[in-house]
């Protein structure tokens, strides 16, 4: 009896510490995110938010914002901070997460915009009249209803036709729907039908080039591409390296969790 006992004893003490090292993680807010695993997507403004706000926090910053959600998902971390629209996509995918909108994203939406490499004017001007002809002609908002449907049956628009004899390079990270991600063998996605628009104002052909996001700055002032539409945000310290287009569009910083 006194063995049989013993190992009871010990078996309670081993469950009592497997319970401890799995107890549950509360977020409901961006006040529950300090001394939190957070994950986020490298060289996004939400990597930066985390790094500027949240106290004692275990950071990973990974490749794209799925990557993220398989390690929340698998419990290696306890919440990811990404850009709303991409994040619901995620959720989409998976029912075994949700969302949080908290005041504190909602009060300071950030304004996606392209970038061009310092000094370029003359493309400059192409983009910014592409996008200002688009806001009045109701191509925007074509747009919007074909990538952001309320049904969420997206219909992806023809492809323009280019028949310029240049090549203007779009840089992308194609892991960001529905601004761009990958449909089939195509990369796809609001800011790629976008970017058809402005080569073809310019009467040139396009190529679109996919890179890690955190690369497309760098591609950029090395003269690999010829400008960034990725759903990238306008903040100071970008401003420093790039010019940027008049708005697009805005958006917000959600948190992923799991249910």
């Amino acid at each position: 009896m006194k063995k049989i006992n013993i190992l009871f004893a010990a078996l309670a003490v081993t469950l009592a510490f497997t319970g401890c090292s799995k107890s549950k993680v509360e977020i409901n807010s961006v006040a529950d995110l300090a001394g939190k695993k957070i994950g986020v997507q490298a060289g996004t403004t939400g990597e930066a938010w985390v790094q500027e706000n949240v106290a004692n926090v275990q950071l990973s910053s990974f490749k794209t914002g799925m990557d993220a959600a398989l390690d929340l998902k698998n419990r290696a971390i306890d919440a990811v901070i990404l850009d709303e629209l991409p994040a619901k996509e995620i959720v989409a995918r998976n029912s075994d997460l949700k969302l949080i909108h908290d005041p504190e994203f909602a009060n300071n939406k950030e304004a996606y915009a392209i970038a061009v490499k310092k000094g370029n004017a003359k493309l400059l001007s192409v983009i910014d009249s592409t996008i200002t002809a688009m806001q009045s002609n109701g191509e925007r908002e074509a747009l919007i209803n074909a990538f952001m449907p309320a049904d969420g049956n997206i219909k992806i628009p023809e492809s323009e036709t280019l028949t310029g004899s240049k090549v203007l390079k779009l840089g992308t990270n194609a892991a960001f729907p529905p601004f761009e991600y990958v449909e089939g063998k195509n990369i796809v996605g609001f800011d790629i039908t976008m970017g058809q628009k402005i080569a073809k104002n310019a009467d040139m052909k396009l190529e679109v080039v996919d890179m890690a996001f955190d690369s497309l700055i760098p591609a950029l002032q090395s003269g690999t591409i010829d400008f960034i539409a990725a759903g990238m945000s306008v903040n100071e310290e970008r401003k420093k390296n790039v010019d940027f287009s008049q708005t697009y569009f805005e958006s917000e910083q959600v948190i992923i969790v799991r249910k």
